[in-house]
């Protein structure tokens, strides 16, 4: 494995809708040097149509989806590239999905206040995800432990300082696995 590979693990950014997934992941993947996927886009259509009319999905709609996360998290492994992705990840039994499929991933946990994220919801459009469902991701959500791999970080700052933060997390972490 190459010097950049050992900084430029599997990555999944996880939390609710409104943590900045796809805009931290974009850039922290940008930052590492590597592919960035939203999970968004990896959904069923059938998944995609229940959340847009505004019923959460439930654990039998999430199976298949984990596992195509996953599946792209192993893929990029065996050809020993990074990935960033974005998925929330909302529990514990999703993350191991997940590293059942990419033992090796990484997980950067976006967490804010619900204030934060309500604010967040209500001011973008175009979103398949309706602020109605943020209350049932809420109570979905188990937090990232730290025995799970990776790190938790507060989303209520700055753009930048967060991606800084999330960038040398990562790579602490990626070291200290290789």
């Amino acid at each position: 494995m190459s010097a950049r590979n050992k900084v430029a693990p599997l990555v999944v950014v996880m939390g609710v809708s409104g943590s900045g997934k796809t805009t931290i992941g974009t850039l922290v993947a940008h930052e590492l040097g590597v592919e960035f996927i939203d999970g968004d886009s990896l959904h069923p259509i059938e998944n995609v149509q229940k959340m847009a009319s505004g019923t959460p999905l439930n654990d039998d709609d999430r199976w298949p989806w984990l596992e195509i996360v996953g599946q792209r998290l192993h893929e990029h492994g065996q050809q020993q590239r990074g990935l960033v992705i974005a998925c929330s990840a909302l529990k514990r039994i999703y993350r191991e999905r997940i590293r059942s499929q990419a033992s090796g991933a990484l997980f950067l946990h976006l967490d804010g206040s619900l204030e934060v994220l309500t604010g967040r919801l209500e001011g973008r459009s175009g979103h398949f995800m309706p602020p109605t469902l943020l209350k049932s991701q809420l109570d979905t959500l188990e937090p990232l432990k730290l025995e799970e791999g990776g790190y938790k970080l507060n989303i209520d700052q700055p753009v930048e300082s967060m991606v800084n933060e999330a960038v040398t997390k990562l790579r602490t972490i990626a070291k200290a696995q290789a």
